[in-house]
């Protein structure tokens, strides 16, 4: 398997892996015109847009298939992590994370990272090492639960 930070280039690849993992996973919490925001969020289209804006996005592939995707926006939230379903709990998604997480550190985040975690996602988050900052919560028919991951810089 291979790991490399996505372009421009992968953008369809990522929406075609994210967008049956949000349809499964995620549009059940969904009310109808929260579905298609996030749909919407997650097309070719809009994953270009991400890329070109900045988001750091890094992918897994194995014989040129995208198995999972990270990316992080503003180099301290965690925007997307999605793992084709046949590939998960393989530790995937905290290896993507801990590369992105690492990266984003050593680009001066002073050790705080955001998440909106989807309802049924936030037990990763929690193994992450993210913390629930309030309940769920819904925004135009999307809900998820906003989380934070704090890391202490002293040596104890």
């Amino acid at each position: 398997m291979e790991i490399s930070k996505a372009t421009v280039v992968d953008a369809k690849a990522i929406s075609e892996l994210i967008i049956p993992l949000v349809r499964k996973y995620i549009l059940p919490t969904c009310s109808g015109d929260g579905a298609k925001v996030l749909l919407e969020s997650m097309n070719t289209l809009s994953i270009t847009g991400y890329i070109d804006s900045g988001f750091n996005y890094h992918i897994a592939m194995e014989q040129g298939e995208v198995l999972a995707v990270v990316g992080v926006r503003n180099n301290s939230h965690l925007y997307h992590l999605f793992v084709k379903e046949q590939y998960q709990g393989r530790g995937l998604a905290i290896k993507l994370w801990e590369l992105v997480k690492n990266e984003c550190l050593s680009q001066g985040n002073s050790g705080v990272f955001a998440v909106n975690s989807a309802v049924n996602a936030a037990q990763l988050y929690r193994k992450l090492g993210f913390i629930e900052q309030s309940g769920i919560r819904e925004r135009a028919g999307i809900k998820d639960i906003p989380m934070q991951l704090t890391i202490s810089n002293t040596v104890g």
